[in-house]
């Protein structure tokens, strides 16, 4: 078989990049865990320097420097031997309440890695595993990376783009939060509509108490959080019902989508905000998709089938989700609001 050289060369170009990255992942975790992102935030150091003011081993730091300056994650300047961030390195890096957190979608791939012996058997025999039965750190990093979207895009876009949510919630309205996990987007909101009552639902009970510590922490007293799954939760009359990035995780999806409808009020809003996705496979064959395939695969999938769900996966386009909604749930009017590159956000009403 003739081999064709360019295209040789191509693939072994990317593979090499992915191989960087992939051995750099935890590098990304270690400069997080122990403030060298945020060290050099500040300044330009050594690695001598940034070993002082961090507390670290300079030979360990030294490699750590270069692994991140290859990769372009930090700046090096040969001429003094110091390092550093640019501002838009350090924005996605050092501030973990800014609108990007890379170290916390780090966390959610090395939860991949824990379970990657359960993901092997999951191959052979179909079955699935539950979002509770996942190493924390998927908890955790969840929280972190989807926590700065919200940050950078609920209040200023998402919710100005659903029909007269914002104008609800500002005199006093009722809004659901449902598959929540640690309350971020639920306790962002209550923040900033504090005579608005926001519910946080979610069947993961160790992410409940996480999200109720949370707003014990903020003192806000206007957001409360509840252990019930998408169809379960008994309260009525919302203005509102949200669910972010989880509606294609659910066992049961059309159900959620019914329980919403229902416990709407007939003038209320549900805003769908999911990953993402084309309608067909080749308009999701690019970066994010890939990232998005690898998380469904591993996550999303084994965990609706753990309910022994429909798998709708992470990229399963706007087509999909509205045969959810409407067909399924109820809905009569469902429209695409607004988007980001990472995000479509869907607006679904009675």
């Amino acid at each position: 078989m003739a081999v064709n050289e360019e295209r040789l060369q191509a693939f072994l170009g990317k593979a090499v990049a992915d191989m960087g990255a992939a051995i750099s992942a935890t590098l990304v975790q270690i400069g997080d865990a122990l403030g060298l992102y945020k060290a050099l935030a500040g300044e330009r150091l050594t690695p001598a320097e940034l070993a002082e003011r961090t507390g670290t081993s300079e030979r360990y730091v030294r490699e750590w420097l270069n692994n991140q300056a290859a990769g372009g994650y930090v700046e090096f300047d040969a001429a003094s031997g110091r390092y550093g961030l640019n501002e838009e390195q350090a924005l996605c890096l050092a501030d973990p309440s800014g609108p990007v957190d890379l170290p916390g979608a780090y966390d959610v791939i090395e939860a991949t890695y824990h379970a990657k012996d359960r993901t092997l058997a999951h191959f052979r025999d179909g079955e699935g595993m539950e979002w509770g039965e996942h190493h924390p750190c998927l908890f955790k990093g969840t929280e972190r990376f989807f926590r700065a979207g919200y940050n950078a895009n609920l209040l200023g876009s998402w919710l100005p783009a659903l029909d007269g949510v914002v104008e609800k919630l500002a005199h006093g309205g009722r809004a659901a939060d449902v598959g929540c996990g640690h309350g971020a987007s639920t306790l962002l909101m209550a923040k900033a509509y504090p005579n608005s009552e926001f519910i946080g639902y979610d069947y993961h009970a160790p992410s409940i108490e996480v999200a109720r510590q949370h707003a014990r922490e903020s003192g806000i007293k206007n957001a409360f959080f509840e252990v019930a799954d998408a169809g379960g939760y008994g309260e009525k009359g919302f203005d509102l019902i949200t669910f972010f990035d989880c509606l294609h995780d659910m066992g049961d999806p059309v159900g959620a989508a019914r329980h919403a409808h229902d416990a709407l009020k007939d003038d209320g809003s549900c805003m769908v905000v999911e990953p993402m996705a084309g309608d067909r496979v080749q308009d999701n064959l690019n970066p994010i998709g890939r990232i998005y395939y690898g998380a469904s695969s591993q996550i999303c999938v084994p965990v609706s089938l753990a309910r022994h769900g429909p798998a709708l996966g992470a990229q399963a386009g706007e087509a999909r989700l509205r045969e959810v909604m409407m067909e399924g749930g109820g809905f009569h009017r469902f429209r695409r609001a607004t988007e980001t590159p990472f995000n479509m956000v869907l607006e679904a009403r009675p």
